[in-house]
């Protein structure tokens, strides 16, 4: 039999894996009469870009700090680290968190941000700036995830305050 996962999420981490659960009990679900089989289920899924062979190319944030508020319309410059090569345009996104149910995400959204002016500080040290979001219409005030992205290798993610 196939398990029900009516009741299910799927969300981004921090760390770039896939937190996937879900079920679908009730109160007073008899679980020693299935009628309906039920699993109640949590797994976290690895991406690719998380395998050792690509650490060397992911990204850590040195700033902003997690916390940090932003505000609309302004260029904002973010330091990180690269202990391999950086090639190709470096992208900034920040994802605005999503609220599930039925196993259906809403309000969840990703920005790519403009670049502005890229530079190499010292040899694994970045700085590049970018332009924030121009408008509550494009990106609800909130808490977002923000990560630098090398080569399609995200790093972990920071939680910035768009406000």
């Amino acid at each position: 039999t196939i398990p029900r996962m009516y009741h299910s999420t799927a969300i981004l981490l921090r760390d770039g894996r896939v937190l996937v659960g879900g079920s679908n009990p009730h109160g007073v679900y008899n679980f020693t009469r299935v009628l309906f089989p039920t699993e109640l289920s949590l797994e976290a899924f690895s991406p690719v870009y998380l395998e050792p062979e690509f650490a060397k190319l992911r990204p850590k944030i040195v700033s902003p700090k997690s916390q940090t508020t932003i505000t609309y319309r302004k260029t904002m410059k973010l330091k990180f680290k690269v202990v391999g090569e950086v090639k190709g345009p470096v992208k900034v996104t920040m994802v605005f968190p999503s609220f599930t149910t039925h196993s259906f995400s809403m309000n969840q959204r990703l920005l790519v941000l403009d670049n502005v002016k890229f530079k190499r500080s010292k040899s694994t040290n970045y700085e590049v700036q970018v332009r924030t979001p121009r408008s509550a219409f494009v990106a609800p005030p909130g808490y977002y995830m923000m990560f630098v992205v090398n080569q399609n290798i995200p790093s972990e993610g920071i939680w910035v305050r768009l406000q």
